[in-house]
């Protein structure tokens, strides 16, 4: 099997989902890394200490805005080009456009919402949650090549292998109407410390928090434990916070070292977005609320009694 992945990168960084990936494809044979964008060339030697022997590179000052066509193009060039039967993705806005035009093109099949790949048989097989993530399926593929969308979270970033890849320049050929849209403006939202899907702690709160004013604490704690701050699909909706921080079925998926729930019920649309969190400590009100099922420790009391006291031992701590 010869696999491709598409690694994709923010502010000259390769994204910790796209390295996952690469990792685990590494994990199961021979891996091949692409690398789409203006002034890229230099992360593409990153690349080979999470696996790729190859590192195909499309640098390119039309590829600098973030647009997915153009992209379409430089990746069905390199997969013809390179055999590749393969291609994988890291499950974000601009992948999921990707690989959906990239199927169109090359007329393949794309599963998506993985969890997981493994090969069995001399065929690779996917594992897909279903029934509310309550059970996973199996899922594969008709013909080649094979395209496959990953939940995120799905894999930790574990760099070995590699020394140096073989970088190949590519030059790529866009068609008529690949370059017809332009990008008129990009906002980057203001924000401190890590993003939701790379923090390793994440302190999450719920309605339980009682009104949008409260969810200093959880930005207190977070704060105090150099983590991020998410958010259930009810406060979002209420407008309590951000819709980026949203974590759950309609959401984000995460999977920290550390998720601290507070006031959070633990419904099963918000399990599916943190329940591969390696610890889930939860703080809540309600003995009988569901998210102490799948908790390993659970703490029944006030969370505006408790937060404040346990920021306080964990700054008193690290001081």
């Amino acid at each position: 099997m010869a696999t491709l992945v598409f690694l994709e990168h923010h502010g000259g960084e390769l994204q910790k989902g796209s390295l996952g990936v690469l990792a685990k494809a590494a994990s199961l044979g021979d891996a091949s890394a692409v690398l789409v964008g203006a002034g890229v060339t230099a992360l593409a030697a990153e690349a080979g200490g999470y696996g790729a022997a190859t590192v195909h590179v499309a640098d390119d000052a039309s590829l600098e805005s973030p647009l997915p066509q153009p992209r379409v193009d430089a990746l069905a060039q390199v997969v013809r080009d390179g055999g590749y039967d393969t291609v994988l993705f890291a499950n974000s806005v601009l992948a999921a456009d990707v690989a959906a035009g990239l199927a169109a093109r090359l007329d393949a099949g794309l599963n998506w919402d993985l969890a997981d790949l493994e090969a069995r048989g001399g065929e690779l097989v996917g594992k897909r949650p279903a029934l509310q993530d309550s059970v996973y399926v199996d899922v594969g593929w008709l013909s080649t090549p094979r395209l496959a969308l990953f939940r995120a979270g799905s894999f930790d970033v574990v760099a070995g292998g590699g020394g140096a890849p073989e970088v190949v320049e590519v030059a790529p050929a866009f068609l008529a109407h690949s370059t017809l849209a332009t990008l008129a403006g990009q906002e980057t939202e203001a924000s401190s410390g890590p993003s939701i899907e790379d923090a390793d702690i994440v302190v999450a709160g719920g309605r339980g928090l009682g009104a949008p004013e409260h969810f200093a604490l959880a930005e207190e704690l977070a704060k105090a434990l150099g983590g991020a701050v998410g958010a259930t699909r009810a406060v979002v909706d209420a407008g309590w916070y951000p819709y980026s921080t949203q974590i759950g079925q309609t959401g984000k998926t995460v999977s920290p070292k550390l998720y601290v729930a507070l006031g959070i019920s633990g419904a099963i649309q918000h399990k599916v977005g943190m329940q591969s969190s390696n610890v889930i400590v939860s703080i809540n009100k309600d003995a009988n609320a569901p998210i102490f099922e799948f908790s390993d420790l659970g703490v029944v009391g006030d969370v505006h009694a408790i937060v404040p006291k346990l920021t306080e031992l964990i700054l008193a701590r690290r001081s």
